[in-house]
């Protein structure tokens, strides 16, 4: 008798995920406009949302055919993309793909309200932004990890514009409060190199690390060097 040919194991998720990944990117690289890959397009949003994974060019091409195929528009599948877009803050994501939606579609309740919370973000309103999304839950929750997304937005904005921030100053910004606000503190001392100290009558500090923004000083001795992509340009004449 001859031998069984071994058993194949099955594909890991991660595996499945990378498949997945790889064959709609070449749908997009390869046909972008072609209306046929409207569906894979529309389930790999739904990828992206459950395994808290992003592709904006692949996002951005579904938005483009919706533009030539409006009555196989889905706006739950259009508001999880904006919901992403957002949460990929500070990159202007949210609006390239805002400029692909029909304004008729943008005034509807869901589209506004995430315009509201866009702009809240872009302008630093941290405390706007929380009260606004804590009335729309139902269109944030269905995205995982958009709280802990917007919480790192918010950090590196303080991290442009304070040397040391006041503890509540950073509590309104990230919404957090009491043990969870400890632990949060406590992860970023340990991963990101905060340090606490006590404030003159004013609570808690947190010392975050330098940069060129919150240290100018930085910045200054970095534009007095030269450019790498300009000495580049100089090796070949000499050469």
């Amino acid at each position: 008798m001859g031998r069984e040919a071994p058993q194949q194991t099955p594909p890991s998720p991660q595996q499945q995920q990378q498949q997945v990944s790889f064959t709609v990117e070449q749908l997009v690289a390869v046909n972008p406009y072609n209306p046929d890959i409207l569906p894979d397009l529309e389930s790999y949003v739904n990828e992206q949302v459950s395994s808290q994974t992003y592709s904006l060019d692949a996002n951005l091409c579904l938005l483009r055919l919706y533009q030539f195929e409006p009555e196989r528009m889905s706006t739950q599948i259009v508001a999880r993309i904006l919901v992403k877009a957002l949460m990929a803050m500070p990159a202007p994501d949210f609006s390239l793909c805002l400029f692909l939606i029909p304004e008729r579609v943008q005034m509807e309740e869901q589209f506004k309200t995430l315009i509201v919370l866009s702009h809240y973000l872009e302008t630093g309103r941290f405390s706007q932004f929380w009260d606004e999304a804590s009335k729309n839950r139902h269109i944030l929750e269905a995205v995982p990890g958009f709280e802990q997304a917007v919480q790192a937005y918010a950090v590196h904005v303080l991290s442009l514009t304070y040397q040391k921030v006041p503890r509540s100053v950073l509590a309104e910004a990230i919404n957090l409060e009491g043990i969870s606000l400890d632990k949060f503190l406590e992860h970023h001392v340990a991963n990101s190199g905060w340090v606490l100290e006590k404030g003159h009558g004013k609570g808690q500090l947190i010392v975050l690390p330098r940069n060129e923004f919150n240290h100018p000083e930085l910045k200054k001795s970095t534009d007095d060097g030269i450019p790498l992509d300009h000495v580049a340009r100089i090796f070949p004449i000499l050469g």
